[in-house]
């Protein structure tokens, strides 16, 4: 049987994936909370219930989706690490948990990186937050790769995290628009070929 929290995950849960899939649709001005309620599948109390406003269920879905993308990430980086794979291996396992997320929840990138271009918006300082949240994974396997003297001491490291972050979503979204005849293996292998050479040099 579950428990109370238990039941109350699991209804934000729903909220979260409704109010993304309308957002990511027809935008965050033209939704509604009646429409996220219904395609929640619960009353439109339950979501006032579970969050303040529509605002505040956005900020919570960002912060929500983004949390679990850095839990991947370092999941990836940590599992290449156990291996005893190198700092490179790390990345491109985590380009690799990237690729695998966006292909999971397509419309909570789509939304996210709408999301980065707008400053006006009332959650942009938790945007901030939450993109930092995920770089700074990216940069600690950069760090360690320097400290180590696997990766060149002159790597921009806050900069080069910044850009292979952005080059998974923005590969991904390219692919899934433009390129789905491709395979996640496929958009996979030329992303770590690019990765090996411009941040490897194992490339000439």
């Amino acid at each position: 049987m579950q428990t109370t929290s238990a039941r109350r995950n699991a209804t934000r849960q729903k909220l979260y994936e409704a109010a993304v899939t309308l957002i990511a649709e027809q935008g965050f001005s033209s939704t509604t909370v009646e429409e996220i309620a219904e395609r929640a599948g619960v009353a439109k109390g339950t979501v006032y219930y579970n969050f303040r406003s529509k605002n505040d269920l956005f900020e919570e879905l960002l912060r929500h989706g983004v949390s679990l993308l850095a839990a991947d990430l370092r999941a990836a980086a940590e599992g290449t690490a156990a291996a005893g794979g190198s700092r490179i291996d790390a990345l491109d396992a985590m380009v690799r948990a990237g690729l695998v997320y966006i292909d999971r929840y397509p419309a909570f990138t789509q939304l996210y990186v709408a999301e980065l271009w707008r400053t006006n918006r009332a959650w942009h300082s938790t945007l901030t937050v939450v993109r930092r949240e995920v770089v700074a994974v990216v940069e600690e396997v950069l760090r360690a790769g320097v400290a180590e003297g696997e990766l060149s001491g002159e790597i921009d490291v806050p900069l080069t995290a910044a850009a292979l972050v952005g080059m998974v979503l923005v590969a991904a979204l390219d692919w899934q628009s433009f390129q789905p005849e491709r395979s996640l293996d496929d958009v996979h292998g030329a992303l770590s070929l690019l990765l090996q050479g411009r941040v490897g040099g194992r490339v000439p």
